[in-house]
């Protein structure tokens, strides 16, 4: 009997069947109730965001005219014209005062909801709420370009190194040190920052804040140089050998070769890359609370403190009001966020995946 027919009679033998279909079910099983997990944590997310939109108007504040009381022995001064009531614990009676009237209602200055959301004041803990959503949005764009700023030059240059220049003794100990930053915690990072990193930018810059978007910003690179690393080394090796054969060939040098017909070759992949730390960047919530200041200040300097949506979330969620305007708003910025990551996704999986690979076969 040959090695074939033994493995054809193995794979068909009724017992290893039933087998196979038992892990089969399995894995449809566990990949169903993942996805309807996260379809029903969208759909929870989704619905306290939308609650502020449908929910019934809220009741108008009204507040009484109170004036402090007066216990004990009536002064001589109260005359016998002053309205009060007899105490039964003793002590006299009780002057109360002029005794309200009506109720008074409180001005209705609040701006409507979304004249609140497009403002530039973050102020939800005050008489009137102000909700304002520009501070936030640029302070998430500053930290997160200058994430992508720092960390994918820094990632691209070091997978190109690792990819072309360095011999395979080294390769095997560089590539997993440097993705083994990606199992840091956030918080370890975002400490460093503050306790570090925040000292040395303030004293190269002389500033007047330790703790400000660029401090962030060099937090949330370190967090997104192994994801860029890792998926554009990956892409670069997907790249034939031929090219960089005929390359050389024509006498063209290893940098020439590896920046101008590898590089591009693999750009697919590393825009994929960049898109990807974009979305790590975007969406990281100890680093930017530890390191950016925290403080949703409307400015595009990148040396004032900012603040990041979730870091928003990450900060307040835990001492909002359930079902207030406050929480809603809170659960709005993490539909925000997922609509963002959502169309980077779309992004990578229609744009770089279809038009670039088209223009990479020459279509």
């Amino acid at each position: 009997m040959s090695k074939f027919e033994s493995l054809l009679r193995y794979l068909l033998h009724p017992q290893k069947r039933r087998v196979d279909s038992f892990a089969e079910f399995t894995i449809k099983v566990v990949a169903a109730t993942s996805i309807l997990l996260i379809l029903l944590i969208f759909l929870f997310v989704f619905k306290e965001a939308s609650s502020l939109f449908f929910s019934p108007p809220k009741a108008k504040i009204s507040s009484e005219t109170q004036v402090p009381s007066s216990y004990g022995e009536a002064p001589t001064s109260y005359g016998s014209d002053a309205p009060s009531e007899y105490n039964p614990d003793g002590g006299g009676q009780i002057h109360l005062g002029p005794k309200p009237t009506a109720k008074e209602e409180v001005p209705n200055e609040e701006p409507s909801l979304w004249e609140n959301l497009i403002g530039t004041i973050w102020q939800p803990i005050s008489t009137i709420p102000k909700f304002g959503i520009l501070p936030l949005i640029v302070g998430t764009a500053k930290t997160t370009f200058i994430a992508i700023l720092i960390g994918a030059p820094l990632a691209i240059l070091a997978a190109l190194n690792v990819t072309f220049f360095l011999p395979m003794r080294i390769r095997e100990f560089i590539k997993p040190t440097i993705e083994l930053l990606a199992s840091f915690p956030s918080v370890v990072i975002g400490f460093f920052c503050l306790m570090d990193v925040a000292t040395v930018v303030k004293s190269v810059f002389d500033l007047d804040f330790r703790l400000n978007a660029i401090t962030g910003g060099i937090g949330l690179s370190i967090a997104v140089i192994p994801i860029i690393f890792t998926v554009a080394e990956d892409a670069l090796n997907t790249v034939p050998q031929s090219y960089r054969q005929a390359s050389l060939a024509l006498g063209a040098t290893e940098w020439q070769t590896a920046y101008r017909v590898m590089l591009p070759a693999a750009l697919p992949g590393v825009f994929a890359a960049v898109l990807l730390g974009i979305g790590r960047a975007f969406g990281e919530t100890m680093i930017a609370l530890m390191a950016t200041g925290n403080a949703p200040l409307m400015s595009f300097g990148v040396f004032d403190p900012s603040r990041t949506f979730a870091a928003t979330i990450g900060a307040e969620m835990g001492e909002v009001i359930w079902g207030s305007n406050h929480y809603n708003i809170l659960f709005l910025l993490g539909v925000l966020l997922f609509v963002f990551t959502f169309s980077l996704n779309a992004v990578t999986e229609l744009y770089v995946k279809k038009r670039l690979m088209k223009k990479f076969h020459g279509s």
